[in-house]
């Protein structure tokens, strides 16, 4: 998905076409039937030319849109973690996105393989890990730009990139990238929220 896009100009309506494409795909691959960008185009009522502003290629759209299928929004991620403190919740988050990176890993890869390539129009992952992480820290008392930096920070800990890195780099099983990665997000927040007191 080409981010740089969607960030420009109206970003909600942008979002708003962006999942009515992934509905699109979805639909096809529910179906067990093939597809092309024309096919989602007509399907979704956007253009050929709109769908090529946010994927550059059907494979990109099909692995977001198959990825999407089991994700869920960043409301329902954080349904459990209403009245909890702000570690609980991004833990939480964490944990749900580190598990679907980890059940998915073969998909996510092939995604990351499709995305990340010079050829490939500047990406930004992680939007929905993002999105979740503002959820949980929009009712905090910290200033604006703190918030938007907290949650890119914390997303170095959360999805297929450092689990990679821990699996493929370091050598990790599973189960100790995940104890790894909840405990560089502990000592973060461990230590941002101590230097906030």
């Amino acid at each position: 998905m080409n981010e740089d896009y969607i960030q420009t100009g109206r970003t909600n309506q942008k979002l708003e076409t962006r999942d009515k494409i992934l509905k699109s795909a979805q639909y096809f691959l529910k179906k067990g039937k093939g597809f092309n960008l024309e096919n989602v185009a007509q399907k979704s009522g956007v253009s050929r030319a709109t769908i090529y502003r946010y994927y550059s290629n059907v494979e990109i759209l099909t692995t977001e849109a198959s990825l999407d299928i089991n994700t869920l929004n960043s409301e329902a991620i954080l349904e459990n973690y209403q009245d909890k403190s702000l570690e609980e919740k991004v833990l939480g988050i964490q944990d749900y996105f580190n598990r679907l990176s980890l059940d998915n890993e073969p998909l996510f890869r092939r995604y990351l393989s499709a995305v990340v390539i010079p050829a490939t129009p500047k990406s930004v992952r992680g939007a929905r890990r993002i999105k979740a992480l503002n959820l949980a820290l929009e009712k905090e008392n910290l200033p604006s730009q703190e918030k938007k930096d907290l949650a890119k920070l914390l997303t170095l800990f959360m999805g297929i990139e450092p689990l990679i890195v821990t699996k493929d780099v370091a050598g990790l099983s599973n189960n100790e990238s995940q104890r790894m990665l909840k405990w560089g997000m502990q000592l973060i927040l461990k230590g941002y929220l101590s230097g906030n007191e």
